[in-house]
């Protein structure tokens, strides 16, 4: 049984084979210091966090404060990116350096980006490093448009999670598309993650009562007026949302319906 099918009722998410208690994933990026990032991370409870491997140190530096100091990979499964990349060729040799910072580690997220301006995905190119790096032994969770002819593509390769944009990286539009999403999580046998778009607590538990698998985000919580307060609202956002699509939402209707039955009522 895929892990999409292990995961359907259940409050685990699993990813690669391996199980997690949360559904919330979380950037490591634009917190004020590395404090403040391990306490937003904290209250979204969030057991995954993915890293720049462009931007953010993890030991490419030895002189300068780790991130792994704060969340050191014995508690949190660290996701190394490849932010920052234009084309296969530097997203494989991004994640390979990785792979060694992290003694061997498997599971990456994969981002070939278009241009600077819209941070759109570059769909050829993800395709072809998500091919090199799967054949290289790689556990890929890949950042891609809201196609869901692509997704299958990426499946089909072997990726372990797809994870569609909701809007632009860092615009907090929030769901533009959900039919188009919609789709992808209709078909797909692997996990189906949000990534990129999401703004408030609402447009998390959007993206879970869709039938998201999870949601991964870093703007929308590092850039709020309070990052921590907003961290835990997108962790209750997301089992808000993850309830309610379990629970199955009442039809929407083009007419109104009482409340309350009219047999049996009290005679004027």
């Amino acid at each position: 049984m895929n892990d999409k099918m292990n995961d359907k009722d259940s409050n685990l998410l699993t990813i690669a084979g391996k199980q997690y208690n949360s559904r919330l994933l979380v950037g490591s990026g634009k917190y004020k210091d590395l404090e403040q990032t391990r306490a937003a991370t904290d209250a979204a409870g969030a057991e995954i966090i993915t890293v720049a491997i462009r931007r953010v140190n993890i030991g490419q530096d030895p002189n300068a404060p780790s991130l792994l100091d704060v969340l050191p990979p014995s508690e949190y499964t660290i996701l190394p990116n490849t932010a920052g990349c234009y084309n296969a060729k530097d997203a494989v040799y991004t994640l390979q350096l990785a792979r060694e910072l992290l003694n061997g580690h498997k599971l990456v997220k994969l981002e070939v980006l278009g241009d600077e301006k819209t941070l759109f995905p570059n769909m050829p190119e993800t395709l072809v490093a998500a091919k090199e790096l799967v054949k290289d032994g790689f556990d890929v969770m890949v950042y891609c448009s809201d196609d869901p002819i692509q997704a299958r593509m990426l499946e089909d390769i072997g990726c372990v999670a797809v994870m569609p944009l909701a809007s632009l990286i860092g615009s907090g539009m929030g769901i533009l598309n959900p039919w188009n999403l919609s789709l992808i999580i209709e078909q797909a046998r692997v996990p189906v993650l949000v990534d990129a778009g999401v703004g408030t607590a609402s447009d998390a538990a959007i993206a879970m009562e869709l039938g998201c698998d999870g949601v991964l985000m870093n703007t929308a919580i590092a850039a709020a007026q309070d990052p921590v307060r907003m961290a835990r609202a997108m962790r209750l956002a997301v089992l808000a949302g993850r309830e309610a699509y379990l629970a199955g939402r009442m039809p929407r209707r083009f007419a109104a319906s009482p409340s309350s039955p009219m047999a049996g009522r009290i005679a004027a």
